[in-house]
């Protein structure tokens, strides 16, 4: 049977809800969207009786066809090409981004403190900086991507913060850091929200989590290719009289430019806007792959069809966002997730010189720990994913870092050296759930504008965390950090409350919202959905996932 056939809505059952999006209890009985377990949503007689037609300036207006029947590898097909074509692009930008965002670690195992005169506080309050500017840029971003377009503003982002990543190789003090620290949190802010919404577009909510697992790998990646770079570049030191770090900021810098520059001419603005001279003039896709993505999108998620993705944000529209309440568990997750492992992510190479490795074995060393990030962030991705749970699974992030954190705590002084070095491997290398999160995120926002703000306020949360935890390892607490890892162990406790009071808050909201549809009549079914005001995750018939 074809796989978006109008008379696959059959009836489902009431264990078989799809979370995160619109669910009926008997779908075409009431001529309303029914869901299979593994995810795929059949909204085909919905959009058929006009519950949930796109907006006449949506770009993808023209292929919008309710009764477009395809076959299940013919999609299969189209998704591995949009995986060919834009996921493995938007996993390169990423790679751009963390490589100028992150080489400062590989900077630091060149004594980059000491020839700036800098201590550790410094790195501190640079860092803070960083993040602050960082937290502070990524809404006013999310919303310029969202009215000039996200294949417009991402290399915009990134050939500017190219040219200041590049320009510290010219650092020639503390003011110099912290005004550069400023200038890239600034620019580099709202990019991993403006991808994501970009990403959106073109994948199903139930695809989203299994991209941003390889989105955040090439984070990861990024960390092993750059210390390789950093262990060749680094060795420059004294050529034109300048130290091996300037090197790094200087060419690592001006490689992320390049890539900015192409990705100004690659990215298209939609599925069905793929044609131009760079890109050729008929496009990556013919009608039929057009029809396929644009109807596919849809009957997953309606709200899509809501707004034109060059369609800006209304005050109206932003202050709705904000003050979905619904949204807020995630966000303060957001805030302390990541605090625990986060420190010790930071001081890495600092932590590796400080018992006795040289610059060289540092760069090398820190491998293992992003070798073991990558593994737990595909296995732990798949993993929520297959046994269709989140925030469980996204406690074990907190259940990994606490043993090693209280190790930290009593290790002792004289210690060996691999030791410590383990531990703090292991703690780099952490179940990373970010992928999870932000996929939750997607799906429980509802409609088009609330991800757009939802997916930059959830990554504030994590910024302001991140300000949060720079400044936990302090100056006169090194170079074992006793107190500031008591700290650690206190927040990491915190996080399994809120792990667990998130995924009881969902499902609570879910059983009520049941109890209300499930009393209703046939009839009062109909009519709520034929004149209902209520939006995306306000509608009694949107269930949250969890």
């Amino acid at each position: 049977m074809p796989k978006s056939s109008p008379t696959a809505a059959s009836p489902i059952a009431k264990d078989e809800t799809h979370y995160g999006t619109s669910v009926s209890t008997n779908a075409s009985e009431l001529n309303i969207p029914g869901q299979r377990r593994d995810g795929a949503t059949f909204a085909t007689e919905g959009l058929q009786a006009g519950l949930y037609k796109p907006i006449d300036t949506y770009e993808g207006k023209h292929r919008y066809d309710p009764d477009f029947d395809w076959e299940p590898e013919e999609e299969r097909k189209v998704v591995r090409k949009i995986d060919k074509r834009i996921c493995t692009w938007v996993c390169l930008m990423f790679f751009a981004l963390q490589l100028d965002r992150g080489n400062i670690s590989q900077a630091l195992s060149d004594n980059f403190l000491k020839d700036l005169r800098l201590n550790t506080n410094d790195y501190n309050y640079g860092q803070t900086i960083f993040y602050l500017c960082f937290l502070f840029a990524e809404l006013p971003s999310q919303l310029i991507s969202k009215k000039i377009g996200p294949d417009n503003w991402i290399p915009i982002q990134m050939v500017s913060w190219s040219l200041v990543a590049s320009m510290q190789a010219f650092l020639t003090g503390r003011k110099s850091y912290f005004a550069c620290r400023a200038l890239l949190g600034l620019i580099e802010g709202g990019f991993i929200p403006d991808n994501i919404l970009y990403l959106s577009y073109w994948y199903t909510g139930w695809e989203l989590p299994a991209r941003l697992s390889w989105f955040w790998v090439s984070y990861q990646s990024t960390q092993i290719i750059s210390a390789f770079f950093a262990y060749g570049i680094l060795r420059l030191r004294g050529h034109n009289g300048m130290e091996g770090w300037r090197w790094l900021f200087a060419l690592e810098g001006m490689l992320t430019g390049l890539i900015g520059i192409v990705s100004w001419f690659y990215l298209p603005p939609s599925p069905t806007q793929t044609a131009s001279k760079f890109r050729g003039k008929d496009g990556w896709f013919n009608e039929r792959e057009e029809k396929i993505m644009v109807n596919r999108i849809l009957r997953d998620d309606p709200s899509k069809g809501d707004m034109h993705n060059r369609q800006a944000l209304s005050i109206t529209m932003f202050w709705q966002c904000l003050k979905d309440y619904h949204m807020w568990p995630i966000y303060i997750i957001g805030l302390t997730w990541l605090i625990p492992t986060t420190p010790m992510t930071s001081y890495l190479t600092l932590q590796l010189r400080s018992i006795g490795f040289d610059t060289f074995q540092t760069n090398l060393l820190t491998i293992p720990a992003y070798v073991l990030f990558i593994f737990q962030l595909l296995f732990w991705t798949w993993l929520s994913e297959k046994l269709n749970q989140r925030f469980l699974i996204g406690l074990m992030s907190q259940i990994w870092a606490l043993p090693l954190v209280v190790a930290l705590k009593v290790i002792p002084a004289h210690a060996s050296p691999w030791a410590r070095f383990s531990i703090s491997t292991l703690l780099v290398g952490h179940p990373y759930v970010h992928a999870i999160l932000v996929a939750i995120t997607s799906r429980n926002a509802g409609t088009v504008r609330t991800r757009t703000v939802a997916s930059a306020l959830y990554n504030m949360t994590v910024q302001a965390g991140n300000i949060v935890s720079q400044n936990i390892y302090r100056d006169d607490d090194k170079p074992l950090y006793r107190r500031g890892n008591t700290v650690l162990i206190a927040i990491c406790v915190v996080n399994f409350a809120l792990f667990i009071g998130a995924k009881v808050y969902y499902m609570g909201v879910n059983k009520k919202r049941d109890e209300v549809w499930n009393a209703m009549t046939k009839e009062e079914k109909e009519q709520y959905l034929e004149t209902t005001t209520d939006k995306g995750n306000k509608r009694l018939d949107f269930r949250f996932a969890h």
